[in-house]
């Protein structure tokens, strides 16, 4: 089935499933679709036979065979064409400039100030990322909280009192035509003068078998910090927030065994004089969602060629990351302590040195031995 012929289809005809992964879900959906999973949908027994079941995926392949099992049940069902990223397509292209960036600007000044805004300019603030004559390379991935960022910084410029520049960066490191596309209409509907450059790390790490997703992470700032040099930038800014900041820690801690975290601002090793900041650093995802789904924004899932057909798409990458593991267990945690995410991201403030057995700085390890025995000025309180 086309998305054409879904749009033909009367309102109460048809059930719509989404079977992509949590994660992909988690970059927008078809609105009106019912989350499943393949086996849930393979297992459901109580299908309204009166109506016609449509099952997309993200580019429309897995989910033919799952249609026609369900054909074979008797169900009349069918797989939608293209899957989300077809449909993404024709909303990206009935969708006119000058609506969707007067409203997306609106609910930034108005609906989303506190949240969004407010907690942009306070991380700025707080961890003081832009001073006066800066000029900050804007780092676009095309997904949402790069995108919102961008947004933000066109509102600091027009409106905030440090006087700095911007430039708003996309390298394309090998994405498909689709994602090229959605990534350039979103720029032009939501009039953000985006400059691309392409680079090839997508096929230089596709047959890396040991972490190619660190590997393609580092060559990515690499260029972008090359590219922004070359536009006379001394910053780049990244896209990553809150939940990011929290899940990192957590990871750090479960699967590297260690404690750190993803810091505001660092300044880079390679490029001398030049910075990463990011200035959504108490930005929460569920916010970036709600100002998404408010302005009915769409944009593009992860696009490497690890992932290309997603998750649901290519049985043999059917597993969970390390990160969406993290993410289920602080919902989890959150159940019972609902500040638990307050508590995770305070945990890296409050670090008593005095307190661990070991710790690093400069590259040097350090021992509580070290100092154990000198005099000191007070005792620290026995652990009950």
């Amino acid at each position: 089935m086309t998305v054409n012929d879904l749009g033909l289809l009367p309102e109460n005809g048809f059930v719509l499933y989404d079977i992509r992964n949590e994660t992909d879900r988690g970059y927008g959906t078809i609105p009106g679709s019912v989350a499943m999973s393949e086996e849930e949908l393979l297992g459901k027994t109580d299908f309204d036979l009166s109506k016609k079941h449509v099952i997309y995926c993200a580019k429309g392949v897995f989910s033919v065979e799952i249609a026609r099992k369900l054909c074979e049940k008797g169900v009349d069902a069918y797989s939608l064409d293209g899957g989300y990223s077809e449909w993404l397509r024709g909303v990206l292209s009935r969708k006119t400039n000058d609506d969707y960036c007067y409203k997306v600007e609106q609910s930034i000044r108005k609906r989303f100030k506190s949240k969004l805004l407010g907690m942009f300019i306070k991380a700025i603030n707080e961890y003081e990322l832009i001073k006066e004559g800066d000029k900050v390379a804007v780092c676009i991935s095309g997904g949402k909280d790069s995108m919102l960022m961008a947004k933000l910084f066109q509102e600091l410029l027009r409106h905030g009192k440090i006087k700095f520049e911007a430039e708003y960066v996309v390298m394309d490191p090998g994405y498909n035509a689709e994602n090229r596309a959605v990534i350039e209409e979103n720029a032009r509907r939501l009039d953000v003068p985006v400059r691309i450059f392409e680079s090839n790390i997508f096929e230089s790490v596709y047959n890396v078998e040991k972490s190619p997703c660190y590997l393609c992470a580092r060559m990515r700032r690499g260029y972008l910090y090359s590219f922004a040099r070359d536009l006379g930038c001394n910053k780049i800014a990244l896209g990553h927030h809150y939940d990011d900041v929290i899940e990192t820690i957590l990871m750090a801690m479960l699967h590297g065994a260690q404690i750190q975290t993803m810091m505001p601002k660092l300044h880079s090793t390679n490029f001398k004089g030049m910075e990463l900041i990011r200035p959504l650093y108490f930005v929460r995802e569920e916010d970036i969602k709600a100002w998404r789904d408010y302005n009915d924004l769409h944009f593009i899932q992860c696009a490497c060629r690890f992932t290309d057909t997603c998750t649901t798409c290519n049985p043999a990458a059917r597993t969970r990351s390390k990160r969406q593991e993290t993410k289920e267990l602080i919902r989890e945690l959150k159940k019972t302590n609902p500040e638990v995410e307050k508590c995770i991201f305070r945990s890296v403030e409050n670090v008593n040195i005095e307190t661990v057995i070991a710790y690093k700085k400069n590259g040097v390890k350090h021992s509580f031995l070290d100092t154990y025995d000198l005099p000191r000025e007070t005792e620290e309180p026995e652990e009950e």
